[in-house]
């Protein structure tokens, strides 16, 4: 049977693939697990999950569900309505719930759904505590999770009075009041539309808001980080200094300089990174990212005295990385950055705020902080094939890799993996010269396509 947990919580079309019967019997077995410590007991106002949600349409029905299965095993609900999934985890841990739960598909299409849950500490779970929570839902486990009945059961109780605690810890993260400064904020229709502009007009900021009222279908739709050239029109529009783009849960985060360039998560990282370096707050010296992150990024961070530590694809790894080696400052190039001495996952409103107060301590233009870092040119080709377990031990494939390097040299990185969801083996190829580049991908392309290739041919992104 396959793993129900994928690399960010349980995912699928809503009431399709996400169904309110395996909400239930999620939230039932996450208040087992989670909450009542796998032993059996009725309600008590200590035990209680927090959860929150993004604003799809499909968010009624599985709050409702997840909710309901958490109440039948007697632990209470602290109902936090709309909010970052950020927001949950933080709230999670300074209001010593139990556990959390959030429900979202971050920037997925609208008909998607998913349920993540964080444990007491604010931290995403580790694989072995979701497999528990996966065989909780089966057989004799499930049988023995207890069903108290009168005042035993759970309670829910309204929490959407706290979130306002999420909203002053934030402000609170940040040196520089943000006074007379033109921002441009697009909420992609989600859990950060109220938030994110309360946050910058607190501080001082005149603010610019697209995209901000959702209605349950129009959420990362044409809109949002994974649209950034929305918010770079938008900018040059409006005449803003800072636009700032988030996506549906509001975990990351695009930004665009006043002349309408893209800052990606890479951009971020090389900034931030300086300015806690030169506050003796950059732990070890150290930034964690993905094997994806741009190889300039890996240069300028070592022109500043930086070392880059690189994981597998996925914030969960980046920050297993972190809290393994002791640094504070993490992320992906997608915008999901991770400032471990403030939240304990990624947080697109943290982010921003960070980055527009190195802005406005520096007193310089975001177009100026973005030249600590030149990104190479960077070819991404997706090939479909017959069966992407054989790519480890195929001698052709790893010579052409091999020739593929060395061809590039020192300045050029190669990257080729299996897709973690899909048959595909994905291609990366970066360096100096775009041309060699882009020849050098398609060239691995070809041969992975010859050795491995399904017939369906490449698929580039």
């Amino acid at each position: 049977m396959a793993r129900l947990f994928g690399t960010d919580g349980v995912r699928g079309v809503a009431n399709a693939d996400l169904t309110p019967e395996l909400a239930f019997r999620l939230g039932r077995a996450a208040a087992y697990v989670l909450a009542l410590g796998s032993e059996d007991g009725g309600a008590d106002e200590d035990k209680r999950i927090a959860v929150g949600r993004d604003t799809r349409a499909s968010g009624d029905l599985l709050e409702s569900a997840l909710i309901a299965g958490i109440l039948s095993a007697g632990v209470s609900v602290l109902r936090l309505g709309v909010v970052p999934t950020p927001g949950v985890a933080r709230l999670t841990r300074t209001l010593s719930c139990s556990a959390g739960a959030m429900i979202s598909a971050s920037h997925n299409p609208v008909e998607d759904n998913g349920i993540k849950f964080f444990g007491a500490d604010g931290f995403k779970l580790q694989d072995e505590v979701e497999d528990a929570i996966e065989a909780a839902m089966e057989g004799d486990s499930w049988a023995r999770i207890p069903r108290p009945a009168g005042i035993g059961v759970g309670r829910i109780v309204d929490g959407r009075d706290q979130v306002a605690k999420y909203v002053e810890f934030l402000t609170e993260t940040v040196r520089s009041r943000f006074d007379g400064l033109k921002v441009v904020i697009d909420c992609a229709y989600g859990a950060a539309y109220r938030i994110a502009p309360e946050v910058f007009r607190r501080l001082g900021a005149e603010v610019v808001v697209i995209n901000d009222r959702p209605t349950g279908d129009n959420i990362n739709v044409g809109c949002g980080s994974t649209h950034p050239e929305v918010i770079q029109e938008a900018v040059l529009r409006h005449g803003g200094e800072v636009g700032l783009s988030f996506d549906g849960d509001a975990d990351r985060l695009i930004a665009v300089d006043e002349k309408g360039e893209r800052i990606d998560g890479d951009h971020i990282l090389a900034i931030c990174a300086r300015r806690l370096k030169q506050h003796g707050e950059l732990d070890g010296d150290t930034v964690v990212a993905t094997v994806m992150s741009n190889v300039g990024l890996e240069k300028s961070l070592k022109q500043a005295g930086i070392s880059l530590v690189r994981t597998a694809v996925g914030d969960r790894y980046v920050m297993e990385e972190m809290v393994r080696g002791g640094y504070v400052l993490g992320g992906e190039q997608s915008g999901h950055i991770i400032f471990l001495r403030h939240n304990t996952t990624g947080d697109g409103i943290l982010t921003a705020l960070q980055l527009v107060d190195t802005m406005v301590a520096s007193a310089r233009p975001l177009s100026e902080l973005r030249e600590v870092m030149t990104t190479y040119p960077q070819k991404l080709v997706n090939v479909r094939v017959a069966d992407k377990h054989e790519l480890g031990g195929n001698v052709s494939i790893r010579d052409e890799i091999r020739r593929v390097q060395e061809q590039l040299g020192r300045d050029g990185r190669v990257l080729v993996r299996p897709s973690g969801t899909e048959p595909l083996v994905r291609i990366m190829v970066e360096g100096p010269d775009a041309s060699a580049v882009d020849a050098a991908a398609n060239r691995l392309a070809r041969v992975i396509q010859r050795e491995l290739g399904s017939g369906d041919g490449p698929v580039t992104p």
